[in-house]
């Protein structure tokens, strides 16, 4: 599991994105860059890191299912995951 703060700091992110996305939007099309560069760092969607939803793991992120590669596999063999199973030739 990941330690708090860093998933508290990846949700503080979130929200200052989500405040200040119409702003950001209506400034870089009016190409006011200097108003653009006075926003909060952590506002812009490059900052941004997926982590997964119950241990906060950043690395191994499969966008599709919103998790970890562990936490993935641990679900898809007790069959907690629709329409995926361990495959065998």
């Amino acid at each position: 599991m990941a330690r708090l703060s860093l998933i508290a700091r990846e949700a503080k992110r979130v929200k200052l994105y989500e405040k200040y996305k119409a702003k950001r939007e209506e400034l870089k099309a009016a190409g006011d860059f200097e108003e653009l560069q006075k926003l909060p760092k952590n506002s812009s969607p490059v900052r941004l890191h997926n982590r997964c939803m119950f241990t906060g793991r950043a690395r191994g992120f499969y966008r599709k299912f919103g998790v970890s590669r562990l936490v993935f596999r641990e679900k898809a063999l007790k069959g907690e995951i629709p329409g995926v199973r361990k495959s065998s030739w």
